[in-house]
Formats: C-alpha cells, sequence, structure tokens
C-alpha cells in the first residue's frame, strides 16, 4: 500500500492512499489452429508479443486497470504453433494522488501489479496446449509508460506531419 501526504490549495493534508481491491482474469483465448500437425513439425518457434492497457472508472477513488497480453508463436514464416490472449484485470483504489500522479499509477503501477498474474496464466495454458513452456520476460512498464507519452507529445506537436 502507498502511502504519502499531499498538501491541497487550501492547506488541508489528504493522504495519498492505493489498494488493491480485486485481481482476476477476465478474458482468456487459447488457439492451436494447426494441431495436431504442428506437433509433427520441427519446433522453430517465431514469438510475437503485444501489450494493451485499459482504465475503466467505476466509482470515486475506484477504477479497473485490464493488462491484455497477446502472444503468437509461429513455425516457419505462416504456420501458426498456438495464439494466446489473456486479460488480467485488477480493482484499485487511489485516493489523494495528483492528476498528474494518477497517468503513471493507472498505466505503469498498476499494469506492474498485473503482468505476474498474466505470465503465470499464459505459461500455464502453453504448457496444457501440449508446447514447451513459455516464460515471458518481465516488462518495464514505466519505459512503455514514458515512451507513449513522448509518442502523444510528437502527434499533438503544432506543425506536426503525424497522422492520427
Amino acid at each position: 500500500m502507498a502511502e504519502e501526504n499531499q498538501t491541497q490549495e487550501d492547506g488541508t493534508v489528504e493522504a495519498k492512499n492505493f489498494s488493491i481491491q480485486k485481481i482476476y482474469t477476465k478474458d482468456i483465448s487459447f488457439e492451436t489452429p494447426n494441431s495436431p500437425q504442428i506437433f509433427i513439425d520441427k519446433w522453430e518457434p517465431q514469438v510475437d508479443f503485444n501489450l494493451g492497457t485499459n482504465v475503466t472508472p467505476l466509482e470515486d477513488n475506484l477504477y479497473e486497470v485490464s493488462l491484455s497480453v497477446t502472444v503468437t508463436v509461429k513455425c516457419g514464416e505462416e504456420k501458426t504453433a498456438y495464439l494466446v490472449e489473456v486479460s488480467q484485470a485488477g480493482v484499485f483504489t487511489l485516493t489523494g494522488f495528483s492528476e498528474e500522479e494518477m497517468g503513471p499509477m493507472m498505466g505503469s503501477f498498476c499494469p506492474n501489479i498485473l503482468f505476474p498474474y498474466a505470465r503465470e496464466v499464459i505459461s500455464d495454458l502453453v504448457s496444457k496446449g501440449g508446447f514447451p513452456q513459455l516464460l515471458l520476460a518481465p516488462v518495464n512498464f514505466e519505459a512503455l509508460y514514458t515512451q507513449h507519452l513522448q509518442q502523444a507529445q510528437v502527434q499533438q506537436a503544432p506543425g506536426s506531419d503525424s497522422i492520427n
């Protein structure tokens, strides 16, 4: 639990509070479109890994943060061995944080809490699907969030040639 104090404009002090209310798997999908033939072929996997986050305000100071992880593993250029998609979610209480602090909390801190759960679900699904264990490397969500902010600034810059 993260707790700090923040002085308000009127001089009062509001305590910062972060708490986890619930962590759960929201959605799971596992597909092996080329089985059983894929088990006979030479195993030379090519892994494609994608992440996404979504924040849904629920009530005052209560938010659902969901982390979507998609892993596609192919053998060769076109033959998909498996596709696994997991949406790992959590309900979090955040009080006393400024608007500037809420972005990093929702875009970095909460996904960082959720990722180990998603990684475990994916590893279990892949093993139960008959494939060698897949261990996803840790993700630096702080760096990803910073990169996302930088890309947004470039797209919003006056005179930018970027198209949204």
